[in-house]
C-alpha cells in the first residue's frame, strides 16, 4: 500500500498503525482524525540523526508546528528533543501550556503583533524569525521595555524559485515573506539588526517552498545564503552563527508521487555546504532545518461515513460524505490530490470514478473531482489518506459544522489527543 503504516486485515478492512479503521469509527464516530504518534517519532528519530551525521551535532531539526498544532504534538517534540517553530500567538501558547521550553521555540510570521511580541518576550522565547524592519522595530523596542537582548534571524528571500504549487512557494523575488536579497533590502534590514541595543542577531533564515523531493533547490538556496553571509562579513564584520534553510520536505499522497529519500538530499547538502564555504572560506553555520508536512504528513488519514451515492448518467458521479472543506480544505485551496479507498472493503477493486463531496452548502467543496474507487453504499466508511498535515490545523467552523477529534494511536492502542467539538463549543464565545 502507499505506506508501510497502511495493511488490510482478513476482514477486508483497513489497518492503520495497527488498529482496525472500521472499529475506531465505530468507537469514536465521523468525522475522525486518526493519528501514527510511533510513526511521527520515528520521522523525528530519522531527521535529527541525518541532520547531526551529514549537518554536524550543532545542526538540529525545528517541527513546523503549522502542520499539524495541538498539545500532543509539542509533548512528542519536546520528548522528541528537537525544536519547535510557531507562528501565531496562539501556536506559541499552545506549545507553552504544552510544557515546551520557549528557549527552544523560534517565532515565524510576516506581521507579528504587538501583542504577540510582547506575550513572546515575557515567556523567554528562543527566537524571532523577523520577516521585516517594521518588525524588528517593535520587537526592539519591547525587548528594551522588558530589559532582555532578543535572539533572532533574518528571514531572506533569496530569489529561488523551488518549483512547486505558486500557492506553496514563498522563496520567490515577489513572495510576501522576508527582505529580497538582490535588492539590497536584505543588506540593510542586517545593518539595522545589527545597530539595534535590544537586538542579539543570530543568523539568518530562507524557506523556498513546499512538497521538494530533491536537493536542487536547497544547494540553489544554501550557495545564494552563503554567499550572502560573506557580503555581510565582509562590509560589516558578521558571522552568523546559524543558517535555518527551512522545510519543504514532500510526502507522498498518491503512488504517481516520488518516493523521498532525505540521506540523499542531506548529504548532497552537505557537500554543498562544505564546498561553497570553503571556496568562500566562510565558516559552516549550525544549520536548522524545518520539517513539517515531512513529520506528520503520512502519519494521518481521516475516514469519513458515506451518506448517498448521485449519479447522473452521462455526466458524473458523486459520493457524500459527513466531512468535506471544514476538515480539509486542501483540494478547495490549492487541488492537492489525495488518495482514496473504503475502509471497510479496502481490497476491493476501485472501478466507479466519482467526486468526493462534501457537506458544506458550496459547490467548490470537494476532496477530489475523479476520484476511483470501489463502487460504495450509503454508511460505508471512505478514508482519506496522507492527511497528517494540514487538515486539522486549517479545519474552520465554516456552516458551523464542529470539527472533528483527533485520535492518537500508539504501540496498539488509541487515545484521544483532541476532542470533538460541541455544539456548545460553537456557542462558548457568542455573547
Amino acid at each position: 500500500m502507499l505506506h508501510s503504516n497502511l495493511s488490510i486485515n482478513e476482514q477486508n478492512h483497513l489497518v492503520f498503525a495497527g488498529v482496525d479503521t472500521v472499529e475506531m469509527a465505530h468507537k469514536y464516530g465521523t468525522p475522525l482524525y486518526l493519528m501514527d504518534e510511533d510513526r511521527i517519532r520515528s520521522h523525528c528519530r530519522t531527521y535529527k540523526s541525518l541532520i547531526n551525521k551529514y549537518l554536524g551535532p550543532q545542526s538540529n531539526m525545528l517541527y513546523a508546528s503549522k502542520a499539524c498544532s495541538f498539545k500532543q504534538m509539542y509533548r512528542i517534540a519536546n520528548e522528541e528533543n528537537i525544536f519547535v517553530d510557531v507562528v501565531s500567538g496562539g501556536e506559541l501558547y499552545t506549545a507553552i501550556e504544552a510544557g515546551f521550553q520557549a528557549e527552544n521555540i523560534f517565532f515565524h510570521g510576516n506581521n507579528k503583533t504587538p501583542d504577540e511580541i510582547r506575550f513572546a518576550i515575557e515567556h523567554g522565547l528562543g527566537y524571532f524569525i523577523v520577516d521585516n524592519p517594521d518588525e524588528l522595530e517593535r520587537i526592539n523596542e519591547e525587548a528594551g521595555k522588558q530589559n532582555v537582548k532578543q535572539k533572532i534571524l533574518l528571514r531572506m528571500t533569496p530569489g529561488v524559485d523551488a518549483h512547486t504549487n505558486k500557492k506553496i512557494s514563498t522563496g520567490l523575488v515577489e513572495a510576501k515573506f522576508g527582505s529580497v536579497i538582490e535588492t539590497g533590502d536584505g543588506e540593510a534590514i542586517c545593518k539595522m539588526a545589527l545597530s539595534m541595543e535590544n537586538i542579539d542577531l543570530k543568523g539568518f533564515h530562507s524557506h523556498i517552498g513546499s512538497q521538494l523531493f530533491d536537493s536542487q533547490a536547497f544547494i540553489v538556496t544554501a550557495d545564494i545564503m552563503i554567499a550572502f553571509a560573506k557580503s555581510i562579513y565582509n562590509r560589516y564584520g558578521y558571522t552568523a552563527e546559524i543558517l535555518n534553510l527551512g522545510g519543504g520536505f514532500g510526502v507522498r499522497y498518491t503512488e504517481e508521487d516520488p518516493v523521498l529519500d532525505v540521506d540523499k538530499i542531506l548529504r548532497q547538502l552537505s557537500d554543498e555546504l562544505a564546498s561553497i564555504c570553503g571556496i568562500l572560506k566562510y565558516p559552516c553555520p549550525a544549520i536548522l532545518l524545518e520539517p513539517g508536512r515531512g513529520l506528520v504528513g503520512d502519519a494521518g488519514i481521516t475516514l469519513y461515513t458515506v451518506g448517498g451515492i448521485k449519479m447522473i448518467e452521462g455526466h458524473k458521479n458523486y459520493v457524500a460524505i459527513d466531512g468535506g472543506m471544514t476538515d480539509n480544505p486542501r483540494y478547495t485551496l490549492y487541488e492537492a490530490k489525495h488518495s482514496f479507498l473504503l475502509a471497510n472493503r479496502a481490497g476491493d477493486v476501485p472501478d466507479f470514478k466519482a467526486d468526493i463531496a462534501g457537506h458544506c452548502c458550496e459547490s467548490g467543496d470537494l476532496l477530489m473531482e475523479d476520484a476511483l474507487i470501489p463502487k460504495p453504499e450509503k454508511n460505508d466508511i471512505l478514508c482519506t489518506l496522507v492527511t497528517g498535515a494540514y487538515n486539522y490545523s486549517m479545519a474552520s467552523n465554516y456552516n458551523r459544522f464542529t470539527r472533528p477529534p483527533v485520535v492518537m494511536v500508539s504501540d496498539g492502542k488509541d487515545y484521544i489527543a483532541v476532542k470533538r467539538e460541541s455544539y456548545e463549543d460553537l456557542c462558548r464565545n457568542d455573547v
